[in-house]
């Protein structure tokens, strides 16, 4: 990277949100319930390392497909949203937690304009933006809905950019399709990966052969790996910000 970013694109599953309890949890019951048998988040890592499944609803088919139960999308999708929100609300998606407080969140807005552009449906993403009260630290929101190409395409990023040098922005993800998505906007990539975890073993050094500058073990880590990696530059002030944002 050239200069320090002063636009920083985050994914969300993964990156802002644990979704070990929500998303991969329904993921795996989904496929339980169709297949008949018990699989596992090792299995599941598996299936994320390759590259066109972002989409925990495509995953869920093919998985299920595979382990010899013919079933369409449009029924997996169904089942899935059903185990996700559950009776009331009360499913696996009240178990998420947001990871970077919000702390964080304002200290980072101070070096960069922040960003969404996530692989949820805006549902999914406003009931967790609502939820944890975050949503006005993020300057531009693009989800699944809003790009005619999901990840791995870089659709959702040059949305974002509208024309600006993608060598001024950052994209932080989680997987293959993360990466993928930034390389063909040509934007630099941070990926995020639990230390000692079975996604860093798996995906590590596949998201280093794809480009990743760094990966860190939590977003949490993000801030000081900025201020390490551009030390003795000097930062935009909030008014220069704020003028590139407009721009």
């Amino acid at each position: 990277m050239r200069s320090h970013p002063t636009v920083i694109i985050f994914d969300v599953d993964g990156v802002l949100v644990d979704t070990r309890q929500s998303f991969q949890r329904t993921t795996l019951e989904t496929v339980q319930f169709f297949a008949g048998k018990k699989v596992s988040h090792r299995e599941l890592h598996r299936w994320k390392n390759r590259p066109g499944f972002n989409d925990d609803w495509k995953l869920s088919t093919a998985w299920v497909n595979t382990l010899g139960k013919e079933i369409g999308y449009d029924e997996v999708k169904k089942k899935f949203v059903e185990i996700y929100w559950g009776p009331n609300g009360k499913g696996n998606a009240a178990r998420e937690k947001w990871l970077l407080p919000p702390g964080n969140l304002r200290r980072l807005a101070k070096l960069a304009e922040l960003n969404v552009f996530t692989g949820r449906v805006r549902r999914e993403l406003d009931y967790t933006l609502d939820r944890w009260k975050v949503r006005g630290f993020f300057q531009k929101i693009v989800t699944v809905e809003n790009v005619k190409r999901p990840k791995p395409a870089p659709d959702g990023l040059l949305q974002i950019l509208s024309g600006r040098d993608p060598g001024s922005a950052l994209y932080v993800g989680d997987n293959v399709d993360d990466a993928l998505a930034a390389s063909a906007a040509r934007i630099p990539f941070v990926g995020i990966l639990p230390r000692r975890s079975e996604e860093r073993r798996q995906r590590g050094a596949m998201l280093r052969k794809l480009g990743a500058v760094t990966i860190l073990g939590d977003i949490s880590e993000l801030e000081r790996w900025l201020k390490r990696a551009f030390r003795g530059q000097k930062l935009p002030s909030r008014s220069e910000l704020s003028a590139r944002v407009g721009q």
